[in-house]
């Protein structure tokens, strides 16, 4: 990736003068979109997409007074990437579930119109009951979904696993395209990722 200045700027010091230094973050315009026939196109869709999801699924609960199974702690984690974003768990949970993007590509089963569900990434395999009660739910509810093998990715569920915590850990999420680029997705997606995660929350 190359950045350039739109500034005569021809040395690092005449680039710190302009109060530009190593480190500072430089943020992208998403240029986000939902087109006339329910695709969403977005930088960043990885992951803002799964964290609306996420308030969307809590809003329809509480404007609909519907109660949760169990009890619920939604933690938005800032450190996923770098591989240590749920490492410290503030909450005292048995199972958890991270809602994150699905990876689509050739070697993939998933597409931008399903709810993706992880089997296994880098880190090595989900749990089995969690996983297969994912799977069960998306049958039960006539979803489009996939389920998948992750094999150069991880997630928080991973990074808390590590750290030690003995926690049941499960991940899906809406298939995107093209992640850490202009990433696509679609409505069908977001729509199929939602009744999943409703069912996971209230049966």
């Amino acid at each position: 990736m190359h950045v350039k200045l739109d500034e005569i700027v021809k040395t690092p010091d005449e680039v710190k003068a302009l109060g530009i230094l190593a480190g500072d973050y430089i943020c992208y315009e998403p240029k986000f979109m939902i087109t006339d026939n329910g695709f969403i196109k977005s930088r960043f869709l990885d992951d803002k997409l799964c964290s609306a999801l996420v308030i969307a699924a809590f809003k329809h609960m509480k404007d609909n007074n519907i109660t949760p199974s169990n009890n619920i702690c939604a933690i938005f984690t800032t450190n996923e990437e770098v591989g240590h974003g749920l490492s410290h768990l503030p909450c005292d949970l048995s199972e958890f579930l991270a809602i994150d993007m699905g990876c689509v590509g050739d070697d993939l089963s998933g597409s931008e119109y399903d709810v993706s569900i992880c089997a296994k990434d880098a880190s090595g395999p989900y749990d089995y009951e969690f996983t297969s009660r994912l799977i069960e739910f998306a049958k039960k509810g006539n979803l489009n979904f996939a389920v998948d093998v992750y094999k150069n990715y991880a997630s928080d569920v991973s990074a808390a696993r590590r750290a030690g915590h003995d926690i049941k850990g499960a991940i899906m999420g809406p298939g995107v395209a093209a992640s850490h680029g202009m990433e696509r997705s679609h409505m069908k997606a977001v729509e199929n990722t939602f009744e999943l995660l409703m069912m996971y929350l209230t049966v």
